[in-house]
């Protein structure tokens, strides 16, 4: 039987590392992952077992539960008694749509486990397969649940032996992920069969399930679930539930196969964490020692209204107390924890102290972030910057209808920004609007209401598509004057190769390096040695600056003002004042004047710009679009009309797979096209086909739609609508 929760019972063995266990819940959307965390929590006495299944108790914010969808994901800490051993089980719930994804990405950073949950119908789904890649990526070990088995039956009309062919080929498809995402050395540990007891079955919403070891101590088998579901009788549903309850099956898998923290810290840190292993402080990271120094990552933020910010994450080391001084290594500055807490449910609960390994919630901290590394000593190198999928790639602008709300307004972004890192918001200095970028529609509507529950009256403009201007050849080097005619700035540009772009997306390549390793990564990807020496700046968005000059005098001291004028240009291109990506900028030479006064900012940044843009519209500059991949569910029939949705709409169906009476179609279709993709797939398919997209890629935009294309973007901002021609950047010696 489940033991009520009791925060006691928590601190009593909250130390005791090896029963200590922290895991997330990750899925698809609408497969069932915070239905599935409703009977955990039954499980622990946190909710009524009489309402698990319809309470979506972690689903705590009220949009949340209109829209029956995890926005936020939900920290919660579990006491639960497996086989006469008593166990703290650290769960995060996350949300399942792609527009979510960063907070799967940073609830992956505080966890040494996860349940992947996948539709017994649909199988492993492209979100599936983001999250398991995210997941392996951070060396978190998954374990799988199969829910919703009563489709099989009552949908699929599958009898036992055909029930166990068809989960056997989505267990086949799962290990497929890990052997293409995990590494080397983990693939074959990580892999689930059944046997092995990482993989279980069962319906979150009829509250039961079962793995290997539950069918043989229980006697329970796919006979049973087909019986039921095929009688008239509904107790035999019940009866389920009570013969094999479903947080047994789960929370068995996360006990025996998710590590304790200081078995995962082994394998994590050396990933997570780039300082030196082998210092007293790596040491302590790697062992979750709790007597070393406190070193905690933030991975959530929520600003309470009276309490504040409230930070929480994963303490890898040391042990947290009310009162601590603490340093925030990223924002450079000191804090002191208030109040130290854990989440149960909804509620936080105070225990004043708390040892490494587990997911505490601090108060008082001010100034931190999503991101953050906290510690009791000043010096410490940070963790690894969390690594995000997707980007934004939808803009909105939004305006108060009274003005003498700006102030609330600029309040309100601030408060939502902290708690939502990939929401970025801009003020455009030249008109004034506000602008807030979001990975998707869907983003933007969450954040807009969350602001008209903050009490504000609103308008937001039609949603806006975020490009990239890049090229496709080389041009220059083209020599610019800076406006004082003094100066001479000679700059040549080519792209950037697709494989170093993505590595300067994830991080791998940054401009705080270390000079020699990014030097080393260069010429192993094939640049030559003086320019993988002489990377002079690095767009965290893709693109790059290199000085090729030799000998030429106050460069050094000029670096900081071409620098400026290669930021300028990197968020406002030549075509339509987009952001630019993939392009490598090499400033081939520099004329400057002997006079330090003549050579200023205001001097060098408006050379370079000119003499970058120059060189770029003699190189086939392009306009690029955000791609998204788009999953549709609708019945056979209808397989026609959504193909001709999406041709009408610019996009490709790429494939359809059939899983009993319903499609499974993928495809592709520019994000420009799908505004009012809602109400053409509803209208089209009575309202039968569900659908979700993601951001697949960018790509070129089809000549047929460009220039009208960089003409309106152009005019949007206040721009001639015609791009200016190279010769309008190109100063005669």
């Amino acid at each position: 039987m489940p033991k009520f929760k009791s925060t006691q019972d928590i601190i009593r063995i909250i130390d005791t590392k090896d029963q200590i266990r922290n895991f997330g819940v990750i899925a698809h959307v609408d497969h069932g992952k915070t239905t599935m965390s409703d009977s955990l929590l039954a499980a622990s006495g946190i909710i009524s077992p009489s309402v698990a299944g319809q309470a979506l108790a972690l689903d705590s914010m009220k949009l949340e539960q209109n829209r029956q969808m995890t926005i936020r994901g939900a920290n919660v800490t579990l006491f639960y008694e497996h086989e006469g051993k008593e166990y703290v089980i650290n769960m995060i719930d996350t949300p399942g749509h792609i527009d979510f994804t960063g907070r799967v990405t940073r609830a992956l950073r505080a966890i040494d486990g996860v349940v992947v949950v996948s539709d017994s119908v649909e199988g492993i789904m492209t979100q599936t397969e983001t999250v398991t890649r995210q997941a392996l990526e951070e060396r978190v070990r998954p374990v799988l649940y199969i829910n919703k088995i009563d489709r099989l039956v009552k949908e699929l009309r599958l009898d036992p032996p055909a029930m166990q062919k068809w989960l056997s080929n989505i267990i086949a498809e799962f290990n497929k992920l890990v052997d293409i995402y995990a590494e080397p050395e983990l693939k074959e540990k990580w892999k689930v069969n059944i046997q092995a007891n990482n993989v279980a079955f069962g319906s979150a919403k009829d509250r039961w399930g079962f793995n290997f070891k539950v069918a043989q101590k229980k006697g329970f088998s796919f006979k049973d679930v087909y019986d039921a579901y095929t009688s008239d009788d509904p107790s035999k549903i019940k009866s389920l539930s009570e013969k094999a309850p479903l947080h047994e099956a789960v929370l068995g898998m996360v006990v025996q196969h998710h590590p304790p923290p200081y078995i995962a810290q082994k394998y994590r840190i050396p990933k997570i964490w780039p300082g030196d292993l082998n210092s007293d402080i790596g040491k302590s990271l790697i062992n979750c020692d709790e007597k070393g120094p406190a070193v905690m990552m933030v991975t959530t933020i929520n600003v309470d209204p009276q309490a504040g910010r409230i930070a929480t994450g994963r303490l890898f080391s040391g042990t947290i107390k009310d009162g601590d001084e603490v340093y925030l290594i990223d924002a450079k500055r000191p804090g002191k924890v208030q109040s130290v807490n854990i989440y149960m449910g909804n509620t936080r609960e105070v225990v004043n102290v708390i040892p490494a390994g587990n997911i505490p919630a601090l108060l008082g901290l001010d100034y931190a972030v999503a991101g953050e590394t906290i510690s009791t000593v000043k010096n410490i190198v940070p963790f690894e910057s969390i690594k995000y999928v997707s980007e934004p790639v939808v803009t909105i602008a939004v305006e108060t209808k009274h003005p003498k709300d700006l102030p609330k307004l600029v309040e309100a972004l601030r408060k939502i920004t902290v708690e939502d890192p990939n929401l970025i918001i801009k003020i455009n200095e030249e008109s004034g609007e506000t602008l807030m970028a979001g990975m998707g529609v869907l983003h933007l509507e969450i954040a807009t209401s969350l602001l008209q529950e903050a009490g504000l009256s609103i308008t937001t403009s039609q949603p806006l598509i975020n490009y990239r201007e890049t090229i496709r050849s080389k041009g220059g080097p083209i020599m610019s004057k800076s406006p004082n005619r003094h100066n001479k700035i000679f700059m040549r540009v080519e792209p950037l190769r697709e494989d170093i772009i993505e590595m300067i997306k994830t991080g791998h390549i940054k401009e705080d390096m270390d000079k020699k390793e990014l030097a080393k990564i260069l010429r192993e990807k094939g640049w030559n040695a003086d320019e993988a020496r002489n990377v002079s700046a690095i767009d965290p968005l893709g693109n790059m600056l290199i000085d090729e000059t030799k000998g030429v005098q106050f460069i050094q001291e000029s670096m900081d003002s071409i620098k400026s004028g290669f930021d300028d240009v990197v968020h406002s291109g030549g075509l339509a004042h987009e952001t630019l990506r993939g392009v490598k900028f090499v400033l081939n030479h520099f004329v400057p004047h002997e006079d330090p006064a003549h050579r200023g900012l205001a001097q060098l940044m408006p050379a370079t710009r000119r003499s970058m843009l120059g060189a770029m519209l003699i190189a086939d500059p392009v306009l690029l679009e955000p791609i998204l991949g788009i999953e549709v569910k609708c019945p056979q029939e209808q397989i026609g009309i959504v193909a001709g949705i999406l041709s009408g709409k610019r996009g490709k169906l790429l494939n359809v797979d059939q899983k009993g009476v319903i499609a499974i179609m993928t495809g592709e279709v520019p994000a420009s096209e799908t505004f009012d993709l809602s109400e053409v797939m509803r209208g089209g398919t009575a309202g039968k086909a569900m659908w979700s997209t993601y951001f697949k890629s960018w790509q070129a935009v089809p000549q047929s739609v460009i220039r009208p294309l960089i003409a309106d973007v152009r005019k949007r901002k206040g721009l001639n609508p015609d791009p200016p021609s190279p010769d309008e950047f190109i100063d005669k010696e």
